[in-house]
């Protein structure tokens, strides 16, 4: 018999407050500590979700709307949004907030697509359904299934591009473009 698991039951919430050793040559934090925020808080969805080690295996579109100042408090929470046999996507919103001035900001959002692993065989393992209980988790679970579907027909289309490319053909279109070309 399949086992499901509600939504709520991996739903996740990391604070963190952002300190000096964080910041960037700009003064603000740095991306990549929010990167790993991220990626932390996908594995800990996942692998409650799962009851399995897992790993990343792909990392949507990651556009920072707001910088994180240092004294910042970052919210970040996670849900797993969709899940496929081995492989379940987690959605995870970013929010920091300026205690002095009471002011939050939502930084980013993203979906990672995290994999469920034998830790003996290192192979892909099956993971629980999902049981949908709100509306919007029913959309969430939808919105992942299209983005999967999207993911595989861009790769499938950006690999034929790859493979019918003609660079002379290409090389003449690039007037106009921000780059000189050198060859010998």
């Amino acid at each position: 018999m399949t086992e499901f698991r509600t939504v709520k039951s991996s739903q996740i919430i990391l604070k963190e407050l952002m300190i000096p050793s964080y910041s960037n040559f700009g003064g603000k934090v740095h991306g990549g500590i929010i990167l790993s925020l991220m990626d932390k808080i996908a594995y800990t969805a996942a692998a409650s979700h799962s009851r399995n080690y897992c790993v990343t295996a792909s990392v949507d579109s990651v556009n920072f709307v707001n910088s994180v100042e240092v004294g910042e408090l970052v919210t970040l929470m996670a849900s797993v949004n969709y899940v496929g046999r081995s492989s379940m996507e987690v959605g995870i919103k970013v929010y920091s907030e300026d205690f002095k001035l009471g002011v939050n900001k939502h930084t980013n959002t993203s979906y990672f697509t995290m994999v469920a692993i034998d830790e003996e065989t290192r192979q892909p393992v099956a993971v629980p359904g999902l049981i949908l209980e709100e509306d919007i988790e029913v959309r969430r679970f939808i919105w992942g299934k299209f983005r999967k579907q999207f993911k595989a027909e861009y790769r499938h289309k950006f690999q034929t591009l790859h493979q019918d490319l003609d660079i002379a053909t290409e090389t003449g279109n690039l007037t106009g473009e921000n780059c000189q070309i050198a060859l010998p």
